[in-house]
This record gives C-alpha cells, structure tokens and sequence, in this order.
C-alpha cells in the first residue's frame, strides 16, 4: 500500500474463539480513512441498534488514525468505540503514546472485537499474526502488574500493552484503558466494554515503518524534522513543554474559570497549593513524550516521595480531585491519579462524581448511613481516596457511584439530579462554560456527552493579532469574537472547528499538535495529509472528512433515541457562579438556544430535531444511513 495505511482489519469473536484478517480497499479508506470515520462507519454498519452495551453483540472497535505512526509530532492516535455504558449512545475514547504506532507497524489499522471469552483473555499480535492467550492470572491485578506479567511472559520488554484494569473487570461506567500505564482511553467506559468482553488486554510488537505505507515519505520525513524545530519557537506548544496541562491551574483560577466544588464557584482559594509551582517543587521527576512526538507535555512524578509508574496528574485530573473537590492537597490528588491509572478509572468522571456524592452529602440527601461511615464533605481528601477504592472495586458507597453521576442522582432522588453535572450521562471535563460558550457549546452537542475536545477553545479567537487567529485563517476563520458570545458568526467559528477537531481524530493527530490550539499549521496538517496518501486533497476535502465522521456518530445516536432535547448543558450552567472575577454569571439559556438552531441550520440539520437534512447527507456520500433512520 502507498496511501498511509496497511488496509488490514483484524477481526476478532471471542465467543467462537476466532481470529480473522480483513483488507479494506483504498476507495473505501478515501471516504473512512482511520479514526473516528472508520469506527462510526462500522458500529452503524455491524451493531444492531439498541444493543445493551454489556451484552456481547456490542462492537468494540480499535482504530488507528490515517497517520498514526508517521515521523510527525503528534501524529500517535487511536480511537476505541463502542456503544457507551455511560451515555447509552455513541462512545469514543482517544490517547496517544506508543501503542497505536506499534499496531500499525505490526500490520493492522483497526481490531474489531465481537462476542464474549467464556474466560479472561488477552490478545497477542506480532508482526500480522494474532493469537488469544489466557489472561485467568492477570485479572484483579493492578495494570502495571499485568503489563509486566505480559512482558515477562512473552520475554520482551519493548512490547506495548493497551489493557483495562478492576474498574473495567467490575463494568465501572466509567473504566478506562491505558497503554505503557502512562497514556489513557479514559472516557465514556471503553474499559467496561473491553472488561465485559472478558478481554484484559492487547499486546502489540511489530517492525514495519510508516515511511514503507506512505506515497511520498521523504516528504513526510521533512516535514517532521521542520515541525521538531517549531515546537519552541510557538509559545502555545513550548508551554505545553515546559509545564504541561498543570500550568492551566492557575491562570484558569485568575480568570474564574477554574471549577470549585462541583461548578458552584470559578476559583479556588487553595490554588497556591496545586499550581505549577507547587507540581514541580512536589511532584515533578522529569518529562516524556508519545511516539516521534517533541513536544515532550507527559510527566514523570514522585508520589508520597516514591516514583510512580504511571506518570503524573494532568490538569483534568488535577481539576477533578482538586478544586471540584474543594481538597488543596496536592499529594492526595498525585495519589488519586495513581488509583485511578492504577485501576483504570476515567480520571475527570470519577472526581466529579465524587463532587457530585460530597454536595448531595452537604445537602442531607444521603448520609453516614449511606456512605459507610464517611465524611463526604468537600475538601476531605481521606475519603475521596476510600472512595475510589470502593469504586474500582464496587464496593459499599462506592458501588453506585461506580454507575456515575446520573444514574447516582437516580437513585437517591430529589435535587440530586441538579447536582449531577453532566451531559448524556458524562460528566463536565474541568473547564468553565459560563467562561468560555463554545466549549459550553462542544459540552452539549458532543455525540459522547460532555467533551471538552470538540473545538479549540474560545480565548485563542478573541486577538485577531494573535497566533492563534491568524493560524485557522486558512480555516476561513477570519472575525475575532468575544469568549463569551454565541452569536452567527462564533457559531460559524464552532462549525469550522468542530469539522477540523474531528479531522483530527479520523488521521490520528493529538489536540495538541495542529493550530489553532497548537503549532502545526493546518497547511502542514494538509501536507502531511497528501504526503502520506497522494490523494491530493484541498482544505475544503479534508474538513468534509471531519464533518462525514460527526454525522456518522449523530446518526448512531439518532438511531439509538437521541434529539435536540438531549443537547443541552446542566441547569447550575445556566445560573451564575458564586464566586471569582466571573461571579454572578451564568450562559445565558435564550442565547444558547438561539445559537443551537443557528449551528443545526448551518451544519444542514433540522433546526428542531437535529436529524442531518438528506442534502447534508449526500453531500458527505451518506445517503446509505437512509436505510438506518427515517431522515428527511
């Protein structure tokens, strides 16, 4: 193959214990081309609808981006899919590392896993063979213990493994899976899926190169030494080097958009205790990075004065255990990142989940009785960290909370639901929408539920002066806007965004990598593109392939019972925030509703229902979903 991609699919059905290679034609790749494409196009086209995410008929899907492994900073990613247990619709969870590069130089693009092992098993795949190995003896392990048992089992210590861990054993709604320990599928309960499946994890070793798939790799080689250069000479992308997600802490909480106790209030008054400077005086060891990438935002840290194996807290995750918990103590929320990483829970639904369980304390909807004897009161740290515990394990209190927020609020009745801050059942990632109403906007119209990736995020666009801007001009973003602003033309910005943000996650580019969040010109972005494949594709191309994927995800959920209705925010959202320089502000609900119907309209959806128009459609060569739903 010379357009980026092996072509080969393995298919895998663990009830009849079967293992089969599929190749995949370049006409089909120019439509599905990896990613986020590749998943959606095969969960509508092989999972019934209304498939019970834990039954053994939902489809999980692997699969690498078009790029995923080329010599170009950022290029690592992979997508895991399935139907969510979270949010009963379309689920997705992307990661970078080392894992999705090493897959595609062992000869796949994608796994599909069907079925169910009467056991618990896990994969092994070198270099186009695959295998299914017991895995009796990895269950209930830790994930660092299981990695190193894959390892020495198989006597190679460069394998990559990608695995669940207790949480997805016990289905937690919100397990995750991690590659190297270090890099995480974390939300929307992909580890559970795995976990029901009986499969522990994915072991990959392979030798093939990306430079022998690509059309024209001397290219693609240039142009990664180029982008390796600029990672410092663009202040976005040489901070994420030099600090990281954590840096976000604190500017984030000058501007009132740092989330405090479960999104009541905008800043934090412990925030000196767990800005940047206190991470790199208490934490910090040193830096790594994800495959051929220079970036170099992973870090190293000790915990409670002991390496970690699993890297350090990132900003989310910092977010999550910290402010919204209302707890300052940095090493608790090191050590909560550590549970988590080491049970595979989703770092951001855990932690506000929890929040949510310490407001319904405060507010006597549970009590004592309920929580086992514990304290959840903001700010204590001692059970937030039983609670993760019980929550791997589902055990005592733990064991609703494991079902997450929404289905918690449930349960326990009355205001609860108020306090579950979530979408569809995922809960808000730590980033304000009353500060910044694109992101709100991402929240609810996200096909996962609440994503904080859907765009890059309002402030770049403000400047017309700045990098940022003046990057996605070849977007056709051309109009600087206000953050907090909903008006025709952000809804046009949102529009664009979304289509590129998607993009990204169909050839494997990481958030961080192409402008406007990052360094990489989305000229080179198109370059990288063509170098790969030969396809010679305009702009204008590569964003439909962003807006196929989208629409293939709406679709699934359309299909599964989803409508406008479900595009929304959480009421605390719409009030006003109790404290910080953004107090009393609240996304105004007209505004916000207005804006939906504006992006629906322009998106060529039906303003009311939000069903994608036929025209939209056929324009995206989708008119096969005709088949799927009744669409006008």
């Amino acid at each position: 193959m010379a357009y980026g991609s092996t072509a080969k699919i393995l298919r895998v059905n663990l009830s009849t214990n079967t293992l089969e290679v599929e190749t995949l034609s370049e006409d089909f790749y120019r439509l599905y081309p990896g990613g986020k494409a590749l998943a959606g196009y095969i969960l509508l086209n092989e999972m019934p609808a209304h498939t019970e995410p834990f039954a053994p008929e939902n489809v999980l899907v692997i699969a690498n981006g078009l790029l995923t492994g080329a010599p170009v900073s950022t290029a690592t990613r992979y997508i895991v899919s399935a139907r969510s247990p979270l949010t009963n619709g379309y689920g997705e969870s992307e990661a970078g590392g080392f894992w999705g590069p090493e897959l595609k130089m062992a000869g796949f693009e994608a796994i599909i896993v069907k079925g169910r092992a009467q056991q618990p098993v896990y994969l092994w795949i070198q270099d186009g063979v695959a295998e299914i190995r017991s895995a009796q003896h990895l269950w209930g392990r830790t994930t660092a213990e299981a990695q190193e048992t894959i390892r020495a089992e198989l006597d190679d210590e460069k394998i990559r493994v990608l695995q669940i861990g207790i949480g997805g054993e016990n289905l937690v709604r919100f397990a995750g899976l991690t590659n190297d320990l270090r890099h995480f599928n974390g939300r929307n309960g992909m580890g559970a899926v795995m976990g029901s499946k009986n499969l522990r994890a994915i072991a990959v070793r392979g030798s093939q190169r990306y430079q022998a798939l690509a059309h024209d790799p001397e290219t693609l080689l240039a142009l990664g030494r180029k982008l390796s250069k600029s990672v410092r000479e663009n202040p976005l992308s040489w901070d994420l080097q030099v600090r990281g997600t954590p840096g976000l802490v604190e500017p984030l909480n000058t501007a009132g958009m740092l989330p405090t106790r479960n999104f009541r209030q905008g800043a934090f008054e412990g925030v000196d205790n767990i800005k940047w400077e206190a991470y790199e005086q208490q934490l910090l060891t040193a830096r790594r990075s994800c495959y051929a990438c220079a970036v170099r935002c992973k870090r190293e840290v000790n915990v409670n004065g002991q390496p970690s194996p699993y890297g350090g807290p990132e900003y989310e995750t910092i977010g999550a255990f910290g402010p919204d918990c209302g707890i300052s103590d940095l090493q608790a929320i090191a050590k909560a990142n550590e549970l988590c990483n080491a049970y595979m829970l989703d770092s951001i639904s855990a932690g506000a989940t929890i929040a949510f369980a310490m407001e319904c304390f405060e507010h006597g909807l549970i009590g004592l009785e309920d929580t086992g004897g514990l304290e959840l009161r903001f700010g204590n740290a001692e059970a937030m960290l039983t609670l993760l515990e019980q929550i791997a394990r589902r055990q005592g209190f733990g064991d609703l909370l494991a079902e997450g927020s929404m289905r918690a609020a449930e349960k326990i009745g009355g205001e609860a639901k108020f306090f579950a801050i979530q979408v569809k059942g995922q809960e808000l990632a730590m980033h304000e929408a009353r500060g910044k109403y694109n992101v709100g906007m991402g929240y609810a119209i996200s096909e996962i539920g609440a994503d904080h990736l859907v765009v890059a995020h309002d402030p770049g666009f403000i400047n017309p002066d700045s990098i940022q801007f003046k990057s996605a001009f070849s977007l056709g973003i051309t109009v600087a806007q206000p953050a907090r602003l909903l008006n025709d033309e952000k809804m046009k910005h949102f529009y664009i965004l979304e289509k590129w943000g998607s993009l990204e996650k169909v050839v494997g580019y990481c958030f961080f990598g192409p402008s406007p969040r990052s360094f990489i010109h989305p000229d080179d972005v198109l370059t990288s593109i063509n170098a790969a494949t030969g396809w010679n594709l305009s702009m204008e191309d590569v964003l439909k392939i962003g807006e196929r994927a989208t629409n293939m995800a709406r679709i699934f959920n359309l299909r599964e019972g989803f409508s406008r209705k479900d595009d929304t925010l959480p009421e605390r959202i719409f009030q006003g925030l109790e404290n910080g320089p953004l107090k009393g502000l609240g996304l105004p609900r007209e505004e916000f509703e207005r804006a939906l119907t504006i992006l629906y309209t322009l998106k060529g959806w039906d303003p009311e229902t939000g069903v994608p128009g036929m025209e939209r459609l056929e324009a995206l060569s989708l008119g096969w979903v005709v088949g799927l739903l009744n669409v006008r």
